[in-house]
Parts: C-alpha cells; structure tokens; sequence
C-alpha cells in the first residue's frame, strides 16, 4: 500500500504515465537465465499495479529489455498470462540496437515520450540504469523496485 499512497498523494489529480522494467520488477530475475516463460511472478508488485490500472489518471507501460527479438514474444505472453492489464508495452531487442546497452536504450526510449499535460514515472530494479535515467533526464521521477515494498 505505500507506493500506491505515496502516488496517490503526491500526485493528486495529475496525469501519469508509469513505466514499468519486468525482470526484477514484476517477474523473478536470475541472472543468466533467459527462460522469460517460466519466470516467477512478483504476485504483491502485480497487484500493486493492477491496483493502479484502475485510477483514470494514470496510464500503465512496460518497459523492458531482452537480448534477441524472440524473446519478445515471450515477454509478450508471461505479460498476457500474469499481468494482462498492462496494455501498453515497450520491449526492445538487443538485437535489434547492437552495441547499445539497456540503460543506453532505456534513455533513449524515455527521453522521446512527450510529456505535455503528463508525469512520467521510471520504475526498475537496476541501479545502474536508474543512475544513468537520473543523470540524463531530470524530468523523469525515479522509483526503485524496493518502493513497492511495504
């Protein structure tokens, strides 16, 4: 209930677009291992943001890094299975941007997203990436993984 409070309070009556990484976030992250089907989901941060799918202020995103374009796919259905409210989802290929690290293609994606009438909120497990989202874009609000848990 804290992050849920904390976005309801600090963010009363305003548009937000939230952003969400999967691995580590909302599914089990093992480092190595790229099994995104069987994944364990993270059933209390699930619910955490299928509470918020219900405030009409807010719009729900994934947003997640794989390394071959396969495995799009099957992001796309532990989402469908898990977490279908997520309606809006960005999964981007290494594969498809060779030489480009995710915090490089995290960046780049958030760094486009128009912000006209709208917040947007960056939520990851990775503090290298939340460092680097930090030092670049500073109309990007930050939340680490472990705000969602009470």
């Amino acid at each position: 209930m804290y992050f849920i409070n904390l976005i309801k309070e600090r963010f009363k009556n305003e548009k937000l677009d939230i952003y969400v990484d999967m691995d580590g976030v909302i599914a089990d992250y093992e480092v190595g291992k790229f099994d995104f089907l069987n994944r364990r989901p993270l059933m209390n941060n699930i619910k955490i943001f299928k509470e918020l799918n219900f405030y009409e202020n807010i719009t729900l995103n994934i947003l997640s890094i794989c390394r071959e374009d396969h495995q799009i796919a099957d992001k796309n259905k532990w989402l469908d299975k898990y977490a279908p409210f997520f309606k809006n989802r960005n999964i981007i290929s290494k594969e498809s941007h060779p030489n480009k690290s995710s915090k490089e293609l995290k960046y780049e994606f958030l760094k486009n997203i128009p912000q006209k009438d709208k917040k947007i909120i960056f939520v990851d497990d990775d503090n290298g990436i939340i460092k680097y989202i930090h030092s670049n874009l500073d109309n990007i609000i930050i939340f680490q993984a472990s705000s969602l848990i009470d």
